[in-house]
């Protein structure tokens, strides 16, 4: 039995903007997957402390007024998640992610914001692992399909039912069910072990970045600097999340 049918956790956040190094966690979840079922989730409301942007609202649906009715302190949701997470990795269990490097370095960036231990500090000095990120790997296994490769595209392509895109439980159960259908399309993602298969995404993930980058520079934009680090950004150079 390949990873794709065992425990997979899905897991989605979504937050106040697109630089995860600045915004705000407004909802996250995590969610058990086993063979496409959902077998339990959790899930968290914040009050981000900040105004949540009118854009942001049109995403995700959370209001100011209620963020700051119903959320909790938003460095007790960014404790809890992070705590949830380090539970499964420290047992070896994937966590999937679309986009991880968004939603990993956000969240690490929440921590440190609030003098908070680290993802790799809660992992007694290692990086967050195994990490399973569908668009990194459907980028790679199906590199030449055109379209756009957002959550919603990419399920479309898998049919992967997307219940509420941008509500964080809907986008972590997708995001689940998604890897196991690209494994299931594709048995050389299927055959790697996830530890080996992490490491694969690093690579690939570097491997696009650099190409996207050329691509840019080609196109006029001399200074055009693609971040090719996955799962997880630095924060600050030098100083690891």
């Amino acid at each position: 039995m390949g990873w794709h049918q065992e425990l997979l956790i899905g897991f989605d956040l979504e937050t106040t903007g697109t630089d995860p190094r600045a915004a705000r966690i407004v909802t996250g979840a995590v969610i058990e997957v086993r063979a496409g079922e959902p077998m339990g989730r959790r899930e968290w409301l914040a009050d981000p402390g900040v105004e949540i942007p009118a854009d942001a609202v049109a995403v995700h649906g959370i209001s100011n007024e209620r963020a700051a009715a119903e959320g909790r302190p938003a460095d007790r949701v960014a404790d809890a998640i992070a705590d949830v997470l380090v539970a499964y990795w420290k047992t070896g269990v994937p966590v999937v992610a679309y986009n991880a490097a968004f939603d990993l370095t956000l969240l690490s960036a929440e921590l440190r914001r609030y003098g908070l231990p680290s993802l790799t500090d809660r992992l007694g000095g290692t990086r967050p692992a195994p990490v399973i990120d569908p668009y990194t790997i459907d980028r790679w296994v199906d590199r030449y399909r055109r379209g756009k490769r957002n959550l919603e595209a990419v399920c479309a392509e898998y049919g992967i039912v997307l219940g509420a895109a941008h509500d964080a439980t809907a986008d972590a159960l997708a995001a689940a069910r998604l890897a196991s259908a690209i494994a299931e399309r594709h048995p050389k993602i299927a055959s790697l072990g996830p530890a080996e298969l992490h490491q694969r995404q690093i690579e690939w993930y570097a491997d696009w970045a650099a190409d996207f980058q050329a691509f840019l520079r080609r196109k006029g934009e001399a200074d055009a600097v693609v971040d090719g680090t996955w799962p997880l950004r630095e924060l600050t150079e030098g100083q690891p999340a």
